[in-house]
């Protein structure tokens, strides 16, 4: 993309100028390019790469010791530039055929699904880029629903009420089995328990062993 393209496609948008620095990783010298003093970091990678033959996917933008990026929550990320800014351009090596470092990588970290609603993606964003909260925390956060969530504010809501009333043992007890009753889950049709008891005609899961099987077996000389 021409720098002519992009102050178009602004519709004027950028009223100033700013001349940069590259600095480039590695034996090439440092180079100079004028840019809006305000551009996305789509634009700008397009033009360096465009103007230093790097390939695009592969360039990475280090300005004022932070790594840029296109997009954050799906919205186009902008930068304000002022005269003189150094710029440092990276090019990723291409990983060996049939290994993909990034994919590696992204597998390490906690990613949200496609279908994450708009405001849960700036509440991740809040979280990891902000509070720096660990992956760890951040999937345990987004793997609840928004009825566990509301039932952990309720019992935070009623705890102190039980501490005032010295009903803290029986809130922790209840706690307990409305946890256990909460996660029984449903069995599916033709399921079978494994405790007989709560089978039909009381019938056991195949090898099952107790004091029926062991008199049976050695009845029959199987033992």
């Amino acid at each position: 993309m021409r720098m002519e393209e992009i102050v178009e496609e602004t519709d004027g948008k950028h009223e100033k100028m700013a001349e940069i620095t590259l600095k480039t990783v590695g034996p090439a010298r440092p180079t100079r390019l004028h840019v809006p003093s305000s551009i996305r970091v789509l634009d700008l990678r397009k033009l360096i790469a465009g103007k230093n033959r790097l390939p695009v996917e592969n360039l990475k933008l280090i300005l004022r010791g932070k790594v840029l990026h296109d997009r954050e929550d799906g919205d186009d990320i902008y930068i304000q530039l002022n005269d003189g800014d150094s710029l440092i351009v990276a090019v990723k090596p291409k990983p060996p055929v049939g290994h993909d470092i990034d994919d590696d990588d992204e597998d390490l970290k906690f990613q949200l699904p496609q279908s994450t609603s708009r405001w849960q993606k700036k509440l991740y964003s809040f979280l990891h880029n902000r509070l720096r909260l660990p992956d760890i925390l951040l999937i345990a956060i987004f793997s609840l629903s928004l009825k566990a969530w509301a039932f952990i504010i309720l019992w935070f809501i009623l705890a102190p009420v039980a501490h005032k009333w010295d009903l803290g043992p029986l809130f922790i007890l209840g706690t307990g089995f409305c946890i256990i009753f909460l996660n029984l889950g449903r069995r599916q049709p033709g399921d079978v328990s494994a405790y007989s008891i709560f089978n039909e005609d009381f019938r056991e899961l195949p090898g099952t062993l107790n004091a029926d099987a062991i008199d049976r077996d050695i009845r029959t000389g199987q033992f």
